[in-house]
């Protein structure tokens, strides 16, 4: 996620990226595999698309991927550009909105923004509590 959020978007670039789910998900793709596809489970770099959109196949084991696979927008039940929406805002946002704040402005459920916004602050959490060291390995492993 850190990878995701590192940098500091304008709001010409937010309105964009949370426009669609299709624009998240082609950011999201573009940011997990810049460094290029690895089949977490054989290891082979060769990839063809998948049957969703911004997935990778695996040409070897015929393992697909999805974009959001290891990430914390996996089996995310609400449209992606919301949950993008709230993860930039709780973690690069100049105020600390609340999850009934998100809930009016998103037209979703207030325990949904605040279950979300609690996944995110855990991933913060543990990614805090690593060293550098470890943290990069992680970021390697997962693909982010």
């Amino acid at each position: 996620m850190g990878a995701i959020f590192n940098k500091e978007l304008s709001e010409e670039q937010l309105s964009e990226l949370f426009k669609s789910d299709d624009k998240c998900l082609g950011f999201l793709a573009s940011v997990k595999w810049e460094d290029g596809f690895v089949c977490r489970k054989c290891g082979n770099t060769n990839y063809c698309h998948g049957k969703t959109p911004y997935s990778r196949r695996c040409t070897r084991c015929k393992t697909e991927e999805s974009a959001t696979a290891g990430t914390i927008f996996h089996n995310c039940k609400f449209p992606l550009h919301k949950a993008f929406y709230i993860a930039y805002n709780v973690c690069r946002g100049k105020e600390e909105l609340s999850t009934y704040e998100f809930a009016r402005r998103l037209s979703i459920r207030q325990m949904t923004c605040w279950n979300f916004r609690k996944k995110i602050t855990e991933a913060i959490s543990k990614m805090e509590d690593l060293t550098e060291n470890e943290r990069e390995s992680l970021i390697k492993l997962s693909g982010d």
